[in-house]
């Protein structure tokens, strides 16, 4: 019942009108076209180029789009010319057809609309040259492919103010997740009852924006979805560059560097709070530091709402009352501690929480500034990102598959033997209709059991209520011109909810592709139920395949995902601990987004194996432990970085402690790709011991500085008086708590990667 309501109800994202519209214009005007001139049959050929490109369903940053398109009419053009050749030769359509089906399995920009044209083309009556329905085709793709690039010139920039606002947005939630979970009834500690709004989850299975406002922001989802959402940014402002060698920074690159600093200063605070509240003041300041954040958070929400907008929603002021009460709160409590009447400690990590709280209000005031000057963006040309994979790199992807029987090419595999036995089928038994059979044969297979399964139950059900409309349909208009118009409003209502439901969208595609691809012979009724039946037959064989042809394959890429993830963990570790010693100013970019990447390749894995026929709940549950401590590792280390300031400290033990840390992660990678390396030497301390020395000495190191800190102030030197010894305690208490949360963490996810490979 469930997973009826997952396929049928869900509502998955919003309608999208123009793209139904663009859809409706390129293959309803020459349809209607044809019928009226007696050309039928060329411009049929003319809307199934479009409806192929159509498909495609670009996204993002219009200069992808272009792209894509571009390569989708090629592929349609190239797989038309074929079909051409293949169509007085069925059996050598039956070789050829599963060959390129396979191809576009392993190939992505290929896809399925090449196998697709070559096949849709094939069945069709000969109209001449082979090149002249290539022709026809590429028309019809370059019809469409302007239709959906007509918005570029007057909202080129509408999906970088997206993307920018969502990254916004997400850092504002962030914030909002620190500032919730200070005391309370909405704080972990607090008495608050939160049955009532839990109950609210399943709100989001009927509205997904409905989410938010059943329960309080969750720190964890919060950061990684923030995080996510400027690397998405990154991507989507990339594409917008128009010259490769531009060093200076543009202006949204400016504003997501503000926003990440933003980001990452909001996860040196919450570290920051937690460790106050294990040893916390007697004096209040968790409600002035809520305020203040809770503001902090309001003022990055009206950015993203001036960024969506074009600057006409309102900016926000650079003024913070509760800042400055935050600054009064915790200046009382600084006094108080030299008194001796607070924990030193404490004092020190409220004052780096005021800190801490300022620097993000600087770098809100950074982007606000950003946003006042415009979202602006030179014009150029569309161009190939940097990383985009060329002929050879794509040809040496094929070849590593192909040596190691990766998931992916026993997915090709299966996808190309279904197709072949299907296109074999169709032949040998002469069914009128057969392509209906390939066709759901090759679209429906997916890489794990349950997503084809899925995919199955939606398609099956579609296509029936679907050919049962277009046998009405066809019933109550037979004509050409009648088709067309019902293909085009087909076409409008299809496509324009194609993101909202998959069985909408397959209910209201089929009677539009029967009606497409046999419009010089109109179908009836006895061609909806071939349709029917070929459809179940073609869904019959795609569960054999994914059942039957070769175990997916999926779990044997644990090992180095695992070890790859904790290998750039242990990296990660390692330039924290050169934060600390002052050999590099901050950790790299690069390198967070390197350790987050690898994290996000395992949550691949996990995903895959989940959708398994037989699902391994225990692994399952370990991988989301193990991906979970890895972006908690990943926060604490930024938390690290961010509260190591430039000024050179005496840091106690705090470096070697990351290194052994790093030690620990790189042994534990060693250790999954090698086993039998897991035994140490007998008699050595182990490394658990070793770290319990150094935290000790890490506790008596900042019971030290206290100590000196106290004493300085007694012999005279002046409490505003900015010393080595005060940098230092604010830097070794603020990351006291963080290093010993790393730890635990670390321990977290060598266990569970450790288990994840023997459950």
């Amino acid at each position: 019942m469930l997973r009826a309501r997952e396929a049928y109800a869900r509502i998955r994202g919003q309608a999208a009108p123009f793209y139904g519209l663009a859809a409706a214009i390129a293959m309803g005007v020459p349809l209607l076209a044809g019928a009226l001139t007696g050309h039928a049959a060329q411009g049929s050929m003319i809307a199934l180029g479009a409806y192929l490109v159509v498909l495609r369903a670009p996204e993002g940053p219009y200069g992808a789009r272009a792209r894509n398109l571009a390569s989708a009419i090629l592929v349609v053009a190239f797989g038309a010319t074929i079909g051409g050749v293949l169509s007085d030769h069925p059996w050598g359509a039956v070789v050829v057809v599963p060959l390129v089906v396979a191809l576009g399995t392993a190939v992505p920009w290929i896809g399925a609309t090449a196998g697709l044209a070559v096949l849709l083309t094939a069945i069709r009556p000969v109209t001449g040259d082979a090149t002249y329905g290539g022709f026809l085709e590429l028309l019809g793709g370059l019809l469409a492919a302007a239709l959906l690039l007509a918005p570029w010139p007057a909202r080129r920039l509408r999906p970088l103010r997206t993307t920018l606002a969502e990254a916004a947005g997400a850092v504002a939630e962030a914030l909002d997740a620190v500032a919730e979970d200070i005391g309370g009834p909405g704080g972990p500690d607090g008495p608050g009852d939160t049955d009532a709004l839990n109950a609210l989850d399943t709100l989001e299975h009927v509205d997904p924006h409905l989410a938010p406002a059943a329960r309080k922001p969750d720190w964890d989802a919060a950061s990684l979805a923030a995080s996510r959402a400027l690397t998405a940014a990154r991507a989507t402002s990339g594409f917008y560059r128009s010259g490769r060698d531009r060093r200076e920074p543009t202006r949204p690159e400016r504003l997501i560097d503000a926003l990440s600093r933003v980001l990452q200063e909001t996860i040196a605070l919450r570290s920051l709070i937690e460790a106050v509240r294990r040893n916390p003041p007697e004096r209040e300041w968790e409600l002035e530091a809520r305020v203040a954040i809770a503001a902090l958070a309001a003022r990055v929400r009206l950015l993203a709402g001036a960024i969506e907008s074009g600057g006409e929603a309102p900016f926000g002021t650079t003024e913070s009352a509760a800042l400055r009460r935050l600054g009064r709160q915790s200046e009382m409590l600084r006094r108080a501690g030299l008194a001796g009447d607070e924990d030193l400690v404490a004092v020190a990590l409220v004052v780096q929480i005021r800190r801490s709280a300022e620097r993000i209000a600087g770098g809100i005031d950074t982007a606000r500034r950003v946003v006042a000057g415009g979202i602006r963006i030179g014009f150029g040309p569309p161009r190939l990102p940097p990383d985009a994979a060329g002929p050879v790199t794509t040809w040496e992807r094929l070849g590593r598959a192909v040596r190691t029987r990766s998931p992916t090419f026993r997915e090709v595999g299966r996808v190309g033997l279904v197709a072949l036995l299907a296109m074999a089928l169709a032949t040998a038994l002469k069914l009128p209709h057969g392509h209906w059979l390939t066709i759901t044969a090759m679209v429906s297979l997916r890489g794990s059991y349950g997503q084809t399964i899925e995919q199955l139950v939606q398609r099956v059900v579609g296509t029936a209520v679907g050919s049962v409309i277009a046998a009405v349909l066809l019933t109550l208009a037979p004509g050409q011109v009648s088709v067309a118009i019902i293909v085009a409003v087909l076409s409008l209502t299809a496509f324009a909810l194609r993101t909202v439901n998959f069985t909408y969208w397959m209910v209201l595609l089929t009677p539009l592709a029967m009606m497409l691809l046999d419009f010089s012979v109109p179908s009836d009724w006895v061609t909806a139920g071939e349709r029917i039946v070929l459809t179940l037959a073609g869904a019959a064989l795609a569960f054999a395949g994914v059942r039957l042809l070769w175990p997916t394959g999926h779990a044997e890429n644990l090992p180095p995902r695992l070890d790859r993830m904790l290998s750039l963990h242990a990296d990660l570790t390692r330039s924290a601990a050169a934060v600390v010693e002052g050999r590099i100013e901050r950790l790299s970019h690069e390198e967070i987004l390197a350790a987050e990447e690898a994290a996000e390749k395992v949550t691949e894995v996990r995903e895959r194996l989940a959708h398994e026929r037989l699902s391994d709940d225990e692994r399952i549950a370990r991988l989301d432990a193990a991906v979970a401590a890895a972006h908690r590792i990943r926060d604490h280390l930024i938390a690290i970085g961010r509260m190591t300031r430039e000024q050179e400290v005496d840091a106690g033990p705090l470096p070697e402690i990351l290194d052994r840390l790093g030690d620990r992660l790189e042994e534990a990678a060693d250790a999954l790709e090698e086993p039998a390396s897991r035994s140490g030497a007998t008699g050595a301390p182990s490394p658990s011991e070793r770290l319990d020395e150094e935290f000790s000495d890490l506790d008596t190191h900042l019971s030290a500085l206290a100590r000196r800190r106290r004493e300085e102030i007694e012999k005279g030197v002046h409490i505003e008086e900015f010393t080595p010894l005060r940098h230092a305690l604010l830097q070794v208490s603020g990351t006291h708590f963080a290093v010993r949360s790393l730890r635990g963490d670390t321990e977290t996810l060598i266990e569970n990667s450790q288990a994840a490979l023997n459950p």
